[in-house]
């Protein structure tokens, strides 16, 4: 994590963990449910943790925990109180055991479209795959080389299969809109990527000849 994140979410733990700022939740082993999920998916995003945001406190989630607030200053406990919280950008909720979450709301026509393409097009993938996909539709977005929107570039001609095949138009699950809210809030797990393929699942010449940068699950992420 660079310098300039690392003041920033110690600015926030410092704002946000003031008396009244959240209810007294603290996670630790044992815990459960979606405030854990919602900590171990930002433990994920900034590779303190690896595998998948499964709702569970276990030891592995303790560990990257006690590593995250070594490195940040934090008091060393294991436990997810609200500085720890706040550091890590994430609001403990006293119903943070329930299936629903703001995350999981539709903010935009775009974020909608970009669900639908990360439900169709990498609904099997673990989550850092699916935000990685949605996140080379942001890539492509920013480049020059191909349409400035996102549906744009989710509708250029023979982009992505799943809108020839007509899955596109399926309805994501909750999984898809957080995984494409967190590419729209900036998560790039490919690290700028324009391409990803199975290489299991195309005979595409072509996109073989691409660099590839990293690989996630079943799909390679290429340049």
């Amino acid at each position: 994590m660079n310098v300039g994140k690392r003041i920033l979410i110690l600015l926030l733990a410092l704002l946000l963990a003031a008396p009244g700022s959240y209810a007294e939740v603290v996670l630790e082993v044992g815990s459960s449910g979606e405030n854990v999920r919602k900590v171990q998916q930002r433990l994920i995003q900034y590779d303190y943790l690896s595998g998948e945001a499964d709702g569970k406190y276990g030891e592995q989630t303790r560990d990257a925990v006690i590593l995250f607030q070594r490195r940040n200053g934090l008091t060393v406990d294991g436990r997810v109180g609200p500085a720890t919280a706040a550091a890590l950008g994430v609001t403990l909720s006293s119903s943070g055991s329930s299936s629903s979450s703001s995350s999981a709301t539709i903010i935009s026509a775009d974020h909608r479209l970009l669900s639908k393409l990360v439900y169709a097009e990498a609904r099997g993938e673990s989550y850092k795959g699916q935000v990685a996909v949605a996140a080379v539709v942001l890539n492509r977005v920013e480049s020059s080389s191909f349409p400035n929107t996102i549906s744009g570039v989710i509708y250029q001609s023979g982009a992505f299969s799943c809108v020839s095949n007509g899955s596109i138009n399926n309805t994501p699950d909750s999984t898809a809109i957080r995984a494409a809210l967190d590419a729209l809030n900036g998560w790039d797990p490919t690290g700028g990527c324009l391409y990803y393929y199975n290489p299991n699942g195309t005979d595409d010449a072509w996109i073989r000849t691409r660099t590839v940068k990293t690989v996630i699950g079943n799909h390679y992420f290429a340049v």
